[in-house]
């Protein structure tokens, strides 16, 4: 049976290398059998602003309940985003916090014990960055990766989750970016084994 598998894309900008790796991502999916379904956070009409945190329920827009059901039949979640200031664009931020809320991707139980509603998913992180990976890794310490692994992923229960980089894009020529495409292509590949 076809692995479902959904990428959603935290770059605004269409014109952006991280739009060429989803399709790049999507292209090898589909080779190898998966079921592709995007999400482009910044093509989305939605307000960013999670305004009364959860003490308050705020009214979910028509393009945030179609990325809920689309997340809730995903069987394997990319992310694909660049590295700005160490995270990930507004955009991307405030899609997870309106989008990644008690009852639907967490819950608690009467005795304080976290429900994970998105359990046996698993995810792919895909980030870009103007810095060579090795100080992302080492200096930064992996804080996007570790941001959206830990405090996000794991918590509503998607254990398994994977990172790949692609560092210092901005001198990089046409062959390195076919190179990153490739890449792209290949990893969808190995994923969905």
């Amino acid at each position: 049976m076809a692995k479902r598998v959904l990428i959603i894309n935290g770059h605004p900008d269409k014109e952006s290398l991280n739009y060429a790796i989803s399709d790049a991502y999507e292209k090898g999916a589909i080779e190898g059998g998966a079921i592709v379904k995007k999400i482009n956070t910044g093509e989305l009409d939605f307000d960013l602003n999670l305004k009364f945190g959860y003490k308050k329920e705020v009214k979910l827009e028509e393009s945030l309940l179609n990325a809920i059901a689309k997340i809730k039949d995903a069987e394997h979640i990319v992310f694909i985003f660049p590295l700005w200031w160490g995270s990930y664009p507004a955009v991307m931020k405030g899609f997870i916090d309106r989008v990644f809320l008690p009852k639907i991707a967490f819950d608690h139980d009467n005795n304080g014990k976290r429900i994970e509603f998105l359990r046996g998913k698993t995810a792919r992180i895909i980030i870009t960055m103007e810095q060579p990976v090795w100080y992302y890794r080492f200096v930064c310490r992996a804080c996007a990766t570790a941001q959206l692994k830990n405090v996000t992923l794991n918590f509503c229960g998607i254990k398994k989750v994977k990172a790949a980089y692609f560092g210092s894009i901005g001198s990089a020529g046409e062959k390195r970016i076919d190179n990153i495409l490739k890449t792209a292509a290949s990893i969808a590949q190995r994923d969905i084994l």
